[in-house]
Parts: C-alpha cells; sequence; structure tokens
C-alpha cells in the first residue's frame, strides 16, 4: 500500500510539473509566471495566474461499521449465513482534476487505493452549455442514484437496486449539454456510445457497442445536478423529470466498480450472449430543505445462446431527506433525516420479491465532505410459498475528504 501510495503521488506531481512547464513554454517569459495555492471544495488547488491551468487534488476516506453483516441480502442463503459484523476501511480515493490549456479543457482521474483500481479517467470539452463532449472512463449518467457519488448519498450507500440496474462505468464518448430558452422549456440530454464491458476493459467480447441516451425536463428552470441534499435551501422548488435508456449486447448481465458480473440465473457467459435493454424512469425535487428522488426500473434480458429466452427484472425506490432545522426550532442545523423504500421483482428469473426499509441520520460538519451518518435497515425476502423473516442492519459511518 505504501508503494502504490508513493507511486500514486508522484504520478501526480508529475502531471503538475508537466503542465507548469508546459505553461511557462507557451508564455515565452524567463521569468516563473504567478500561480495561485489555494485550498477549496475540491481539495488543494494549484491556478495559473491567467487561469488557463488548474490543478486540484483531493483524497478521501469512509469508516465503516456494519452488523450483522455489511452486504445487502441477494439470495436465500443470505438470510441465513451473513452473521459476519465489521469495521473496515471502505473507500480511499485520490482524485485529480482541473483544466489545461483553456478553462474549457477539463480533466478528471480517480483511483481507488484499497483495490487498486482506476476507476474515472477523463477528459471534457465543456466551451458551450448546449454541447459538450466527453471521452475516457466514467459513471454512464444512466441512473442518478448510481452517478451521485458514494461520498454524495444520503444513506450509508445505495439500495438494492444497485447491483441489478447500474450501468456503472464505461469505456466510450459522449456528447451532452443543456438546451434552454424561457420557462418550462429547459432540457438536459446525454447521448453516449461505449465500448460496454465495463471498467478497466480493454477489449470488446464481440462486435456490438452499447449505446446511451437520457433525457432530463428542468420543468422548473433549474438543473439540480446529480446530487442529494438541499444544502442551498431553495426558495422556489427545483424538480426534474428524467428518462433514460441503453442497449448492450456482451456476456455480462451485471456492472460494477469491479468491472463486468454475472446476476444469478445466468451464470453461463459467453461472448455476445445476452442483449440487455433496459430503462428508468426518475424524478428529483427540492425546495426548502426537503429532498427527493426516485427511480422506476426495468430490464430485459435476452439469452441468444438459448433460443432467444427474454426475463424482465423490475424495480423502483422511493427516497427523501429533510434538513429539518427548517421547521423545527430546536432541531440541530448539521442534522438531516433520511429514508428509503425500495422493492426488487426479479419474478421471471427467480421466484422472489425483495423489499428493502432504511432509515438514516447524517450529522454534515462540513456537508459531504466530512459527514457521520447513522443507518438502520430491514430486509424482507418473500416467495409464494413464505415470507421469510425479515432481517435487520445497523451501520454508522464516517466520510471525510481533505
Amino acid at each position: 500500500m505504501k508503494g502504490l501510495f508513493s507511486k500514486t503521488i508522484v504520478l501526480t506531481f508529475s502531471f503538475f510539473f508537466f503542465l507548469f512547464f508546459s505553461h511557462s513554454q507557451e508564455t515565452r517569459q524567463d521569468s516563473i509566471p504567478n500561480w495561485k495555492i489555494n485550498y477549496g471544495s475540491n481539495g488543494f488547488e494549484f491556478r495559473s495566474s491567467d487561469n488557463n491551468y488548474l490543478l486540484q487534488i483531493q483524497s478521501r476516506l469512509q469508516f465503516r461499521f456494519a452488523t450483522p453483516s455489511d452486504n445487502d441480502p441477494v439470495t436465500f442463503n443470505d438470510f441465513n449465513n451473513q452473521e459476519n459484523s465489521v469495521f473496515k476501511i471502505n473507500r480511499s480515493r485520490i482524485k485529480v482534476g482541473g483544466h489545461a490549456y483553456k478553462p474549457w479543457l477539463k480533466y478528471y482521474w480517480e483511483y481507488e487505493l484499497g483495490r487498486s483500481n482506476l476507476l474515472d479517467f477523463r477528459v471534457m470539452i465543456e466551451k458551450w452549455e448546449w454541447l459538450n463532449l466527453k471521452l475516457g472512463q466514467w459513471k454512464v449518467e444512466f441512473s442518478r442514484e448510481r452517478r451521485i457519488s458514494s461520498g454524495g448519498q444520503q444513506l450509508v450507500d445505495r439500495s438494492i437496486l444497485n447491483r441489478n440496474f447500474t450501468v456503472d462505468r464505461q469505456q466510450g464518448v459522449e456528447l451532452y449539454g443543456r438546451l434552454r430558452d424561457k420557462g418550462a422549456l429547459d432540457f438536459s440530454y446525454w447521448a453516449g456510445v461505449f465500448t460496454g464491458t465495463g471498467r478497466g476493459a480493454r477489449d470488446n467480447d464481440d462486435k456490438n457497442l452499447m449505446y446511451f441516451g437520457r433525457l432530463q425536463w428542468n420543468f422548473l428552470e433549474d438543473d439540480l445536478g446529480f446530487k442529494s441534499v438541499d444544502f442551498e435551501i431553495h426558495e422556489k422548488p427545483a424538480a426534474i423529470i428524467a428518462i433514460a435508456g441503453v442497449t448492450n449486447r456482451s456476456s455480462f448481465t451485471r456492472f460494477s466498480s469491479a468491472g463486468g458480473g454475472i446476476l444469478t440465473g445466468f451464470e453461463e457467459q459467453n461472448p455476445g450472449q445476452y442483449r440487455t435493454n433496459q430503462l428508468n424512469l426518475e424524478t428529483a425535487l427540492m425546495y426548502k430543505g426537503l429532498s427527493w428522488q426516485s427511480e422506476f426500473h426495468t430490464k430485459e434480458i435476452v439469452d441468444h445462446f438459448n433460443n432467444n429466452q427474454t426475463n424482465t427484472l423490475k424495480g423502483y425506490y422511493l427516497q427523501a431527506g429533510y434538513l429539518a432545522h427548517q421547521s423545527i426550532n430546536w432541531w440541530p442545523e448539521p442534522l438531516e433525516i433520511a429514508a428509503r423504500y425500495a422493492h426488487y421483482d426479479p419474478s421471471e428469473v427467480s421466484d422472489y420479491n425483495l423489499e428493502e426499509a432504511s432509515l438514516a441520520f447524517n450529522w454534515y460538519f462540513k456537508q459531504h465532505r466530512n459527514k457521520l451518518s447513522m443507518e438502520v435497515s430491514n430486509f424482507d425476502y418473500e416467495t409464494p410459498q413464505a415470507n421469510v423473516e425479515n432481517e435487520w442492519r445497523f451501520r454508522v459511518q464516517w466520510d471525510i475528504s481533505f
């Protein structure tokens, strides 16, 4: 770990000095240009005097205690074999971003130290609001819950839907932007083409690519972005409705930060075996400390190696949070209460339904940059034959960035 950390630091500062040298050559001056060093919302900042170069470095640690287990139950056996309380460093990240040559030519990469994974690396051309271009690897904007950083969640982690419906990180190219005129004529869009084999993949398993599109209606004239808490305390309601779709053919039926994987019931893997078609309908709202978000998913999996057998998975979640000091005088200002209900139905693949109900309290020392979270969850596994006894889980987490 020590050697890996040292290499990461060397790489970061090597890149910084490369930008510094490029800027010095470009200005053709004998004197060293003035650089501003600051600490902001994205960590330590090194900015050139003409603002054509910016380097931001940030680290993040996430400490978690969970009992009786930290994992979401997936199968019937998980309700009986997860008596393993754990304290762990759940995430340890290095983040580097900024811009080079021009303020609209941006870059970002993120590295997970604990698992030695390069998570994100991308370059963005964002010169105009209505048309931008992104190249590299990142979390596709298919799902609001997944796109929001793990450090920006209202609950300790994402819902039971995430494992089954996330498109996660992919490598490719994307166009995106915001189109707005007046009033409710305000839309954001994303359209991308990806290899479709997940994070870290260097090859495609067949000739097919992943195609993705998202259209978001900012019908109250405010693009909420991918965030979960109303820290701004909106005096006027801000809300969005979005629809997103993705289609892909590969040997995988699910994705995660580890890359491509398989869902229960799809253990057979051959190149190009599965065509997955996914649709997500999403809503979000923020108003006077109240925040709301929801997703409704459907996922069709076509097995081209077994007579085009088709199965459909469905699920949804509803989530809300409230900075209750807005209406309760004695409520501490840094304290938020949040709740989520999620329902997953894979009945065409497996004969059960899974439900999650979670309640959390967050104490924001410095918004999401330094927060303490406590969460209690109940999982209900139901089959036509029996209603399995519910399972409870308790988690405490400290997430800090510096």
